[in-house]
């Protein structure tokens, strides 16, 4: 293997929006996250959507105003007296 061409990996600081921080190994000296495993919903178990430019209420808009579908009619089939007789053709 050559050497002096990996990366040093180092402890490193991990830096969460909620406030939590906690040590692991990488080749970045600072990780700043916006969900870790103290806030995301997965692990807590509390719904928390995080909302991107109002993308959440334009989804539920668009599904509130969109029109209910027609229901399909039921094809029934024909019962085995309604159905013809079918002769086959001569040549």
């Amino acid at each position: 293997m050559k050497k002096d061409i990996h990366p040093n990996y180092n402890e490193t600081s991990v830096k969460c929006a909620c406030g939590n921080n906690f040590k692991t190994g990488s080749t970045l000296s600072e990780i700043n996250i916006e969900v870790c495993s103290e806030c995301h919903p997965f692990y807590t178990g509390k719904e928390k959507v995080v909302d991107t430019a109002g993308r959440v209420e334009k989804f539920n808009k668009k599904r509130n105003l969109a029109k209910p579908k027609k229901a399909k009619k039921e094809r029934t089939k024909p019962e085995k007296s309604e159905k013809k007789d079918i002769k086959p053709v001569k040549k």
